[in-house]
């Protein structure tokens, strides 16, 4: 039996801008066939939404505590909402 797909959306604070955060959680969506988007924020936080299998996003999840090499993440915020089964996963402005 398959796993419904889930939505979640997840605000990264620290240093996460300009250091490769955004495509390093790119990569890993993908490699991980999720969709969604990631985008920074005016008050130099990260947003995310993050769509698919549960196990997948979960682990998206926490790697966004982590990030990428030059990231130094504080505090992570996550809220679970109603899939809209997007497919592709990108980078926005």
């Amino acid at each position: 039996m398959q796993t419904p797909d889930v939505r979640r959306r997840v605000i990264v604070h620290g240093n996460v801008q300009g250091v490769g955060f955004r495509a390093s959680v790119a990569d890993a969506a993908r490699t991980r066939g999720l969709g969604g988007w990631i985008r920074n924020c005016e008050d130099g936080s990260v947003e995310a939404v993050l769509e698919g299998d549960e196990h997948d996003v979960d682990a998206l999840t926490r790697y966004c505590e982590y990030g990428s090499r030059g990231a130094n993440v504080i505090r992570v915020e996550s809220f679970d909402e109603e899939p809209e089964g997007l497919a592709t996963f990108e980078i926005r402005d």
